[in-house]
């Protein structure tokens, strides 16, 4: 901490961060009070607790709308930081083949669960009772539940609430989706 704190003084906090090369496809968890910044050109689906609170320890020298530097909120995030929590790796877990399709867990968490899942054109059926977000990374799908259809495609996404029985996603040729289940 006190070191982290010191190069935050010097502006030099950046060169305290671990660089984590990464890829299409590759998935990281990001645990509160885990310090993390993206580089340039990466596009995220990013799972997160339903709150506007933001505590940027460092801003990369940009300005906001009206030229001026963004806020930092340096000693909310000293207090905020776990610094046991320092080197991250990303998530390595395989496929697993289903009837027709293959789902990969990605995420085990007490307030959310998520799921890549790919398949072609067989029905995909989802458990329900809980509410679950679907994204769509690749592709497109048509979504089933309770009746109503819902086509989605690449970087689309559906909310499908608890009430909703028996949901089933059927590829249109091939698809691959995100899917998060709240916490019970």
């Amino acid at each position: 901490r006190g070191d982290f704190q010191e190069n935050v003084d010097k502006g030099t906090v950046a060169e305290c961060f671990h660089r984590v090369p990464v890829k299409s496809g590759d998935v990281m968890f990001l645990p509160s009070g885990r310090v993390h910044a993206l580089g340039a050109g990466i596009v995220i689906f990013e799972v997160q607790q339903n709150s506007d609170t933001t505590y940027r320890v460092f801003d990369w020298n940009r300005l906001d709308d009206a030229g001026q530097p963004r806020a930092l909120h340096v000693a909310q995030s000293l207090e905020s930081i776990d610094f046991e929590d320092f080197e991250p790796s990303l998530v390595s877990t395989v496929a697993e083949p289903r009837d027709g399709y293959f789902v990969r867990q990605l995420v085990r968490d007490p307030l959310f669960d998520v799921d890549l899942i790919e398949g072609n054109i067989a029905p995909i059926p989802l458990e329900s009772g809980r509410m679950t977000l679907l994204a769509v990374v690749g592709g497109r799908m048509s979504v089933h539940c309770d009746g109503i259809n819902t086509f989605i495609s690449t970087g689309g996404f559906c909310l499908v609430p608890a009430a909703c029985a028996g949901v089933t996603c059927v590829p249109a040729g091939g698809a691959a989706f995100l899917r998060v289940i709240a916490g019970s």
